[in-house]
């Protein structure tokens, strides 16, 4: 698949949050959101990236935090709302005219590929976007460490998180005026301040292997397409 212009990346993997694709609602799957979206993803794809996404559940189910139901039943449970998500963004994609795959870490042949790597790393090589649903398929995980988990085993360049705020910062932006936005942070300030960035395993894993991570606001328009060109967008952590 040939370039029409130069970027920066070749290959990235790209973490939604499933409340990511709520927009204004509390609950469920907007339609709009998911139309944006694929438009942006196929002027990335277009590029000539090859894109993975994995894809949260928390717009329908939270595992670790429904604390009623046993831990191991919820996060199966959080697992299954991710592959709903996953197939929507699969649909969403393809009316866009993308050709897609979703791989779930959960067997259900019916209606997604058992995720196998090398099958994984085949189709990205085709030029198809890879969604994986059902994070690592163990409990006790996010999918932010599976999101960290599969760059690493597709051998992704950066790790793009998607969040409703513009980057890293000192405290809450939304409940702290004095909030310092960071645009470059080490692994291990992260880890030792509590930055909510990603969780502790998959900042972890990210700064054992060297993986860049960039948060950014997902819903400021193009900002996917001016990472992947290489223009400075939310914050990078690194080492």
């Amino acid at each position: 698949m040939e370039s029409a212009q130069p970027t920066r990346y070749k290959r990235v993997l790209l973490k939604l949050s499933g409340e990511a694709l709520m927009g204004e609602q509390n609950f469920g799957i907007s339609q709009a959101v998911l139309g944006e979206l694929a438009t942006e993803l196929r002027t990335v794809h277009e590029l000539g990236v090859e894109l993975a996404l994995v894809v949260g559940g928390g717009n329908f189910f939270r595992g670790s935090t429904q604390t009623e139901v046993e831990r191991v039943t919820a996060d199966h449970m959080g697992m299954m709302a991710t592959l709903i998500n996953a197939l929507a963004l699969q649909d969403a994609l393809e009316k866009g005219g993308l050709t897609t795959r979703v791989l779930s870490a959960l067997e259900i042949r019916q209606v997604a590929e058992p995720f196998v790597l090398r099958r994984a790393q085949r189709h990205l090589e085709k030029g198809r976007i890879v969604i994986f649903a059902a994070g690592t398929g163990n409990p006790y995980f996010t999918t932010d460490s599976a999101a960290a988990l599969r760059a690493m085993e597709i051998k992704a360049e950066v790790l793009l998180k998607a969040t409703k705020v513009d980057g890293v910062y000192t405290s809450d932006p939304v409940t702290d005026p004095s909030a310092e936005k960071l645009e470059k942070v080490a692994y291990l300030e992260v880890l030792e301040r509590g930055l909510k960035v990603m969780d502790t395993t998959a900042i972890s894993l990210c700064m054992d292997n060297r993986l860049p991570i960039i948060i950014f606001n997902v819903r400021e328009p193009a900002n996917i397409t001016r990472i992947v060109r290489g223009e400075k967008v939310g914050s990078v952590v690194t080492e």
